[in-house]
């Protein structure tokens, strides 16, 4: 059949229409370095037209300019995507990373990590989305200010729910489920052990990542650059160009939320963690994005080893490109805690910064990389502490929730979490994964065991 066939621009999501993102296009570019400040008024203008295909004509050809620009003289950052490049872009920790304790030591920790980062996932769920005055106000109202427990359904009145612009009923609270929800945070590391060691091995190529989502989930498990790449390998662009065409959250937090299994199977050796992290982002991300990835694999696989948080902090830190922006940043909430400033000064250095109400800003790689770090350091190692100061900051709040508690469920192990924050959720996690569905804590630790064990 011949003639004009065309999508219905005006019903499909943002994030699998380019003109969608162009906005975000913008400041990534800028991000990068690019001089494209004369474009402001032309991108808000293309983002103010209705969707169609005159908008996707126009937002790509400004994209193909904005691209062409210069990096701006003096941009102080180096930021290679090539595995390569990163490794030759490294500063090694200056302390010798131990080998791992017996086995059942490392099952204790495992255990710690996974039940860690299904509860930090949890805790963050229902506020997902929510800006932080909002967040003050709910938690206030509800006695758990700052932040130091599940918020409960029960709890929340009629007058409450009036309080706050953030929609709250329907949302899946601690007391109101029999298991952890299917959530993107938990789904892509039951996926890492479930589908891609356990069948692709832990020789796995980038194509093979892709390959595994489009036969593990549907289209719509799969957000902002995910999506982006899912839809651009079925288009036929494989890696590593299905992280870049049409791909504006191409450093959002999407691949650092994947990495963690890569530190669970690696402990010890951050290096061969943070490498297995880089062939999984790099499908889907540039730069910071897989510097976010990279750097949680590697935490993950020191915090199996190491006591002392600051140290898995630096292991992180010395897989990724010390020329980048993410580095820089983690180093100047690193200096202030050092100086001794307190986790609010940090707090309000973030917000200060970046702005939660910019989707780009909210949802980046670096941003919530801070609020991480900033968790990491001032929990000092207790498990309630760390995951309610993580969520507590606001932006992404289920993502960094997860990772804080993955690091320090790691670090603390399984007795190191107390029952109320495991007992919601029964030792089982939903997932949107076709052959898994729900799955038992238990076996998922079995399984990361095994992997664990096929390491040279």
């Amino acid at each position: 059949m011949t003639g004009k066939y065309l999508p219905n621009f005006a019903g499909m999501p943002s994030w699998e229409i380019f003109s969608g993102g162009l906005d975000v296009e913008y400041c990534q570019l800028l991000d990068e370095g690019h001089d494209v400040e004369k474009y402001k008024n032309l991108v808000n203008e293309a983002c103010a037209l209705p969707p169609s295909l005159e908008r996707e004509n126009i937002a790509e050809a400004l994209a193909s300019l904005m691209s062409r620009e210069p990096i701006k003289e003096g941009y102080p950052f180096n930021e290679p995507s090539g595995l390569e490049e990163i490794l030759a872009c490294r500063k090694p920790v200056g302390f010798a990373i131990p080998k791992p304790a017996g086995m059942d030591a490392l099952k204790e920790k495992i255990t710690g990590a996974w039940r860690g980062r299904i509860a930090g996932c949890l805790l963050g769920k229902p506020l997902e989305g929510i800006m932080t005055k909002d967040l003050n106000v709910l938690l206030k109202a509800t006695g758990n200010y700052p932040l130091r427990r599940y918020i409960l359904d029960s709890e929340l009145t009629d007058d409450i729910c009036a309080q706050v612009e953030f929609p709250l009923r329907g949302r899946c609270w601690a007391d109101t489920i029999a298991y952890a929800p299917p959530d993107d945070d938990t789904d892509y590391t039951v996926m890492a052990a479930t589908q891609i060691i356990e069948k692709r091995g832990r020789d796995f190529k980038p194509y093979d990542v892709l390959k595994t989502w489009i036969d593990s989930q549907p289209k719509y498990a799969y957000c902002t650059a995910e999506r982006v790449a899912f839809i651009n390998f079925i288009n036929g662009y494989e890696p590593p160009v299905s992280a870049v065409y049409k791909n504006p959250y191409r450093e959002w937090i999407g691949a650092q939320i994947r990495a963690d299994y890569y530190g669970y199977i690696n402990p010890g050796n951050p290096g061969a963690a943070a490498g297995m992290a880089w062939r999984d982002a790099s499908v889907s991300h540039i730069k910071n994005g897989i510097y976010g990835a990279m750097f949680v694999s590697a935490m993950l696989a020191a915090a199996a080893v190491r006591a002392d948080i600051r140290d898995v902090i630096l292991s992180g830190l010395a897989e990724i490109p010390y020329s980048s922006r993410l580095y820089s940043e983690v180093n100047k909430i690193i200096n202030m805690y050092d100086a001794g400033e307190t986790v609010d000064s940090c707090v309000a250095y973030i917000h200060g910064r970046y702005d939660e109400y910019s989707s780009h800003h909210w949802c980046h790689a670096i941003s919530n990389t801070l609020i991480v770090v900033t968790a990491l350091l001032y929990g000092e190692k207790d498990y309630g502490k760390s995951i309610c100061l993580a969520v507590g900051c606001g932006f992404d709040t289920d993502c960094n929730g997860a990772t804080v508690g993955s690091v320090v469920g790691m670090m603390a192990g399984a007795s190191g979490i107390s029952k109320e924050w495991t007992e919601p959720f029964n030792g089982k996690v939903g997932t949107h994964i076709f052959e898994v569905g729900t799955i038992s804590t238990d076996l998922l630790v079995e399984l990361t065991m095994k992997h664990m064990a096929l390491t040279e």
